[in-house]
């Protein structure tokens, strides 16, 4: 029987990429070709901030001695998880050699990009995670020099814990510029910085097109849409528990897709009926955006069994993916497509968003099919090598030369040619295309 949905969605998470890309290279192309003038003039239109640029170190020390100690303390908390999670992921790199034939020997090195610029949404709310997640990522990668870029408060500045969480996760600098023209600034390499070789973090739509428009003449973390997430459970799950998650992820934003797939019908039903009051009680903000999300972009999809869910939810690739029922472990080994996994009702996408140690930059609008999240691999080049003797090198000069010929490539084959002429003046070879 097909899936059944309980709730389908009206509209479908997209904005007008055409008018948002237009003005994005108009602002990226009048920045480059001015420079930090251009810059500051677009800081002062859309940031409303006339305060340093570069923040100094003494206007770092005074933010941070104005972040509350426990604060400070579960900030310190998030950054050690993220930090030694990274630290991890590091270890599954490696670096090694192999003869491919004797004499002949390749290996693989992995070297950090130099300058990484790390953008965190700030405006109205604080993202502390953001800072936590992209910096200490990037320390923790190796990368030399870390800038780190946050909207300014109008006339008032950045958000002193964001400061204090970068500041404390290893950034170099930190400048109080939003949008569009802070992307601008780490990619171009405005007011005396390094270009960035990389730019991650997550961002409202400008900041997204910002990147993908500069995506090829540097590297980027992904192209992010609104972020969406989607839960399995089946009749063992509590539907408080998962109404709850819903409208927590839904908060994001009015387009912010969030799915509850199940197997059974009266969970389905009990979280639909108990998910519009969650969003009454919530804060006016926040519940403006859940409820808009719920009634435009959410979905309550019907599966006859696990296998089916499991299906359902690969085929839509979330960003965050929740699993609320029996059997973890045949999930996770089943499961393929998504961001990021959250097995059981006693951890939730909230945690990895803060405080875990995994990274919340993650892929989203089904990018999760063909992608992962932001790692230590991001900041990484795996690059390659290659050594040989003379002896070593023959067969594969001869092997090259042939290829070379029947491709229709003859300086490639005069290359090896040249060589074996060279190391093995008394032997004749076959180096024609047919052999």
């Amino acid at each position: 029987m097909p899936v059944e949905y309980l709730k389908k969605a009206d509209l479908h998470s997209k904005s007008d990429a055409t008018d948002v890309s237009e003005i994005v290279q108009g602002i990226l192309s009048d920045i480059e070709n001015g420079g930090d003038e251009v810059d500051l003039a677009y800081a002062k239109k859309f940031d409303k901030y006339d305060g340093n640029i570069e923040l100094s170190k003494a206007e770092i020390e005074a933010a941070c001695d104005l972040v509350p100690q426990q604060l400070k303390d579960d900030i310190r908390f998030a950054q050690d998880n993220v930090r030694r999670f990274a630290e991890a992921q590091k270890q599954t790199i490696g670096d090694f050699e192999l003869e491919i034939a004797p004499g002949f020997i390749a290996g693989q090195k992995s070297i950090p990009v130099s300058s990484a610029g790390c953008y965190v949404p700030g405006g109205r709310y604080s993202h502390v995670a953001s800072a936590i997640m992209t910096v200490t990522t990037a320390k923790v990668a190796g990368c030399d020099h870390i800038v780190t870029c946050s909207p300014p408060r109008p006339d008032i500045g950045i958000a002193p814990a964001i400061i204090y969480a970068a500041h404390i996760s290893g950034t170099d600098k930190i400048l109080a510029l939003g949008g569009v023209q802070g992307v601008a600034a780490m990619a171009f390499g405005l007011f005396g910085l390094p270009k960035a070789n990389i730019l991650v973090g997550p961002g409202n739509q400008f900041v997204a097109e910002a990147k993908r428009i500069l995506f090829g003449r540097l590297g980027i973390d992904m192209i992010a849409g609104p972020t969406d997430s989607l839960i399995l459970a089946d009749l063992t799950a509590d539907p408080k528990i998962v109404a709850a998650d819903l409208v927590g992820q839904a908060e994001h934003g009015y387009n912010s897709p969030v799915w509850l797939v199940t197997n059974d019908r009266p969970l389905a039903e009990e979280v639909m009926r108990l998910v519009p009051d969650l969003i009454a009680d919530l804060p006016e903000v926040n519940g403006t955006n859940a409820a808009a999300a719920w009634s435009d972009y959410a979905e309550v999809i019907l599966c006859d069994n696990r296998e089916e869910m499991a299906a359902t939810s690969d085929d839509y690739a979330p960003e965050h993916l929740t699993v609320q029922a029996q059997d973890p472990q045949w999930w996770l080994e089943r499961l393929s497509c998504y961001g990021s996994l959250f097995l059981g009702e006693e951890t939730t996408v909230a945690f990895g968003d803060k405080a875990s140690g995994t990274n919340h930059v993650l892929p989203t609008s089904g990018a999760a099919s063909y992608t992962g999240g932001l790692s230590v691999h991001k900041f990484m080049k795996m690059v390659t090598w290659q050594k040989a003797t003379r002896e070593g090198s023959k067969a594969v000069a001869e092997a090259t030369a042939r290829i070379s010929r029947l491709e229709g490539m003859e300086g490639h084959a005069r290359t090896a040619d040249i060589r074996l002429k060279k190391y093995f003046p008394d032997q004749k070879f076959d180096l024609s295309s047919n052999g």
